[in-house]
């Protein structure tokens, strides 16, 4: 008794489903013969108006067109800004890249002799056409008078490069701090080699400072530093200043060693009777 129940409960529930797939067929053909109508009312206006019509049409395919053309334009715009800011982007990169690639040349070419002669003449080579500088000295430290002596210079004479004691002015505190100096003004009027330099980077082999490379102008298309110049003084710095002490240590036993060779010459050489 209650399954007959449960049977004709559940077809009562599907004749309600279906009387309202029904009635909502019986509504979208009312609606459809509406919509039907509605065209033909369109179509008949249009073939009264004519021409008016017509023309009204193709200036709204015409202005859909428009606004469709300046929608992609102002993508081209978009996009062609985009390609630019790339191009700058990779311009910035390609430069990093070879200056990257210059600094690992010319650092191979400092380890690669122990002249003590040849060594500053690269790392001139390096300061001129890596950084840029026109006038620039390279001061050792002299332990013995405490002092800091030109030993190489660029666009000036040696003797126009005075010795600056250790700690004073900004060469001297260079050295004794073992920090970089840079000055805000890098084409300030004069530059003469005074105790003001626009750049003094300390040579250092660890924490010891053994001289200091001080740059007292730029070449005149050289407008300002990049972050990439600071890298390279920072590398510089370090591989200048091994390559300047080795050399220069081996210069000094070089000299010891062919004076002793000479006077061991002159001890075996036999007494003329």
């Amino acid at each position: 008794m209650e399954r007959e129940k449960n049977i004709t409960k559940k077809a009562d529930e599907f004749l309600q489903i279906f009387k309202k797939g029904e009635e909502f067929t019986q509504e979208l053909l009312k609606e459809n013969e509406k919509l039907r109508f509605r065209i033909a009312q369109l179509e008949e206006t249009i073939e009264r108006s004519g021409d008016e019509a017509r023309i009204k049409l193709y200036e709204d395919r015409i202005k859909t067109v428009e606004d469709e053309l300046n929608s992609l334009k102002e993508r081209y715009k978009q996009v062609e800004e985009e390609n630019k800011d790339f191009a700058v982007k990779y311009i910035e990169v390609e430069e990093e890249n070879n200056n990257l690639a210059n600094l690992y040349v010319a650092s191979y070419q400092l380890h690669s002799t122990l002249d003590f002669n040849e060594v500053l003449k690269i790392v001139l080579e390096i300061i001129i056409n890596l950084i840029g500088a026109e006038k620039f000295a390279v001061l050792l430290m002299e332990d013995k008078t405490n002092e800091l002596v030109p030993v190489a210079t660029e666009g000036m004479s040696i003797a126009d490069v005075p010795k600056v004691r250790f700690g004073e002015g900004i060469i001297g505190t260079v050295a004794k701090e073992g920090e970089s100096y840079f000055s805000e003004n890098t084409h300030r009027e004069g530059s003469a080699p005074d105790d003001r330099p626009i750049v003094c980077i300390p040579l250092k082999i660890k924490e010891h400072v053994i001289g200091v490379i001080s740059i007292y102008s730029l070449l005149i298309q050289k407008e300002k530093f990049s972050n990439v110049d600071y890298e390279l003084f920072n590398l510089l710095a370090g591989h200048a200043a091994t390559a300047i002490f080795s050399s220069r240590l081996y210069t000094q036993s070089e000299r010891k060693l062919t004076t002793i060779q000479s006077f061991l010459d002159l001890l075996k050489e036999k007494p003329r009777r």
